[in-house]
């Protein structure tokens, strides 16, 4: 991902913004909100990256498709919480991140819960 940039041509330049810029904000945003227990990868990608076949941002997606920013999370959520209402905040907090730092009206958020955390 450290090779991919999101940009805004002008008539005086244009801004490249690194996806991996965008997804540090976002998991510290998504890690803000209550009833999320974590950031998670699917297993295939735990596994791929064990081996070294690859480095994957633990839980968060960032790509520019259609003039849109589309971002996938996949999270954990805290036993007790309502799983529903954990991923429209995360939804909501995510989508207000990325249009302040992009200034993209244009978002896409995709939530994934991968799980329940129990704590002990």
């Amino acid at each position: 991902m450290g090779d991919n940039y999101i940009s805004y041509r002008e008539e005086n330049g244009s801004i490249n913004i690194s996806e991996d810029v965008i997804s540090g904000i976002v998991r510290a945003a998504v890690t803000e909100v209550e009833g999320v227990s974590g950031l998670s990868t699917t297993a295939g990608s735990e596994l791929a990256e064990k081996i070294g076949l690859k480095t994957i941002p633990k839980g968060v997606t960032i790509r520019f498709e259609e003039n849109k920013v589309v971002t996938d999370v996949i999270i954990t959520v805290s036993y007790g919480c309502s799983v529903v209402n954990v991923a429209k905040t995360v939804q909501e907090s995510v989508r207000n991140v990325i249009e302040s730092v992009t200034g993209f009206n244009d978002t896409v958020v995709n939530v994934h819960v991968s799980g329940i955390s129990f704590d002990r």
